[in-house]
């Protein structure tokens, strides 16, 4: 079993943006940050439930692949799942619509916990209130031997890195610069010596960085 996360960052290292509103829940800038992601062929039949054939084939695309095989279990946080928006409205089961495309136990990290949500596909949202090191026990209970994936976003998956409990870290970093929101590198000084770190430049520009123990 590895823990594993993947990124999507700007050249200046941000994840996020400050400018989101009701309307751009993700901000202005978020489909140029995840541009190359989201037109690849496996994001839309895995997200999208697009069959059509439709989409990129090339580096981006072997990346995308990757992230969804052998993942057994997922952490991320309520900002990943969509509870900020909602937070009062037991009603609200995220922005990932009525067939999350995980298929596994995700375990959102919260000060606020709530009963679990049991989704189509086989998706199962469980609200917890937990340090890292203690969701990813229960993570990996239920992983049944996969692969647990911290999903993010960045301020989670820092937190996992500084606890040193991230055996795989691929950052897909997208050539445009964003000048200001959440930055993953933050605090992580000489992170790259516990790890070998390679390196590949897609045909969108995205530059896929791997960070393996």
């Amino acid at each position: 079993m590895l823990v594993r996360a993947d990124l999507i960052i700007s050249l200046d290292g941000f994840a996020t943006t400050t400018d989101q509103t009701p309307e751009k829940p993700f901000g202005e800038d978020w489909s140029r940050l995840v541009g190359a992601y989201v037109a690849t062929r496996t994001f839309r039949e895995r997200v999208l439930h697009d069959t059509s054939g439709q989409g990129t084939t090339g580096l981006d695309d072997d990346y995308a692949k990757d992230y969804f095989e052998n993942v057994g279990a997922e952490i991320m946080g309520a900002g990943k799942f969509g509870l900020h928006n909602y937070p009062d409205d037991p009603n609200w089961k995220g922005w990932w619509g009525d067939e999350p495309p995980f298929h596994y136990p995700v375990f959102v990290l919260t000060n606020k916990p709530r009963p679990a949500i049991e989704m189509s596909g086989g998706t199962t949202f469980h609200f917890i209130t937990a340090s890292p090191a203690d969701a990813l026990k229960r993570a990996a209970a239920v992983a049944r031997g996969r692969d647990v994936r911290i999903g993010g976003g960045p301020t989670i998956v820092r937190d996992y890195l500084r606890a040193g409990l991230i055996d795989r870290l691929h950052v897909a970093i997208t050539p445009i610069l964003l000048g200001d929101g959440i930055r993953l590198w933050d605090d992580l000084r000489g992170l790259e010596a516990g790890y070998k770190v390679t390196s590949q430049t897609a045909e969108s520009g995205t530059v896929h960085i791997t960070f393996q123990r």
